[in-house]
């Protein structure tokens, strides 16, 4: 069984790299001095930033992994031996590749795309033009589709026996469908991706992406051989925003496949939990003196409604949100609408200046959600924001409010 063991809380680590982005401080402001942006990427940051970033997406693992979490990786486990051997011809982790066949199929060898044959299909989910033309894969599209017709009407109809002869007809028709072969293919796929990238974090990320479109990311970045971890990091609205864009724009959320590709390693060896989401922010919560938003617009980039009584990490979180909105879009201020759950929640209304204030807020929120720094989601006119306990690395913005809430 996976032991659950709890994710160290992030400290912010000073850093002597003297090109850390500081906080935004709004126009006008008065109140507040320079401040370093703890979830700004620097080299030294790389490794707990990336570790957050797994334990921020482990919790949509656990959501919706088929069967739960702990059933997907016993059935991964089942395929170890010929995932260290495709590891082993490909030269990556093989820790990393048993990830990804809990991300791509669930440890399901007949695991289907939805759409035609021709989609990603097995244990891999490789696509049947993937396969044939670039990874020399037996695939006969017209024999698997009619194997895989079969199939399902025999397992309709409750004829198991059938179902099984049948899906060993489509197996010798398909190598999609052979586990071996498939993670075999998978290997070729990698070795590839290692050959043009030159980085094993980026061969993976490859995986879901696509060649093409990584090579389009980095070259919007600046190009060279980096981690992804600096470039989806140190990809922003305010720095190499056209590579931020970029990956903001795969409807995909290819984005952060990698991220889910170390949570789903890290659960196959016990050593993540569900962490992400507003509960799991939430049990346990404990902090200090309750503090009303105070100060001008023009310090906090902030306006509230009526008296809001929040915790200084939930505090701190509005005013990192608004001070970076207020940069990226160069709109007014956020407004906070209510104060919840003891005050660790806040809502922000979602009557929006402009659309740039929207999409800053929305990169904002994500970029913040994955670091497992808030948990959010939509309400009718507002957007709902929980604080972690982590956010108390941004407490030195509270300097703006000029004094403590009587």
């Amino acid at each position: 069984m996976l032991v659950a063991c709890a994710v160290v809380a992030f400290l912010l680590k000073p850093v002597a790299d003297e090109d850390v982005p500081v906080v935004p401080t709004p126009p006008g402001a008065k109140r507040g001095e320079a401040f370093k942006d703890p979830y700004a990427w620097t080299p030294q940051r790389s490794a707990e930033l990336s570790k957050r970033a797994a334990a921020g997406v482990s919790g949509l693992l656990f959501e919706r992994s088929p069967g739960g979490a702990v059933a997907t990786a016993q059935r991964v486990k089942r395929f170890r031996p010929q995932v260290e051997q495709a590891a082993k011809a490909a030269g990556v982790n093989p820790d990393l590749l048993e990830g990804l066949v809990f991300l791509e199929s669930a440890g399901r060898p007949d695991a289907r795309a939805p759409g035609g044959i021709e989609g990603a299909a097995g244990l891999t989910q490789i696509l049947a033009e993937t396969g044939t033309n670039l990874l020399g894969m037996k695939i006969d599209l017209a024999r698997s589709a009619s194997y895989t017709r079969r199939q399902d009407t025999a397992l309709r109809d409750g004829n198991v026996r059938r179902a099984a002869a049948l899906n060993r007809a489509r197996r010798r028709v398909d190598d999609r469908f052979d586990p071996a072969k498939a993670l075999a293919g998978t290997a070729r796929y990698l070795k590839l991706a290692i050959d043009r990238f030159g980085r094993e974090d980026l061969a993976f990320v490859s995986y879901h992406m696509g060649m093409g479109n990584l090579e389009n990311v980095l070259k919007d970045f600046g190009g060279g051989r980096r981690s992804y971890a600096e470039l989806y990091f140190d990809s922003t609205p305010l720095r190499h925003p056209k590579a931020q864009k970029r990956l903001a724009g795969f409807g995909d959320d290819s984005s952060n496949y990698y991220w889910k590709l170390l949570a789903a390693r890290d659960i196959m060896h016990g050593s993540t939990a569900a962490r992400s989401g507003r509960e799991a922010l939430l049990k346990g919560a404990a902090h200090g003196e309750l503090r009303q938003l105070s100060g001008t617009p023009e310090d906090t980039a902030l306006t509230a409604d009526g008296t809001l009584p929040l915790g200084p990490e939930a505090l701190a979180t509005a005013l990192y949100m608004g001070a970076q909105v207020r940069e990226i879009s160069g709109a007014p201020s956020l407004r906070l609408t209510r104060a919840e759950d003891g005050g660790w929640t806040f809502r922000v209304s979602r009557r929006y200046t402009s659309p740039q204030q929207a999409l800053a807020f929305q990169y904002v929120l994500d970029r913040l959600q994955v670091l497992n720094v808030i948990a959010w989601s939509r309400t009718t006119g507002t957007i709902r924001v929980t604080a972690g306990r982590d956010a108390k690395v941004l407490e030195p913005l509270l300097d703006r409010l000029g004094g403590k809430s009587p």
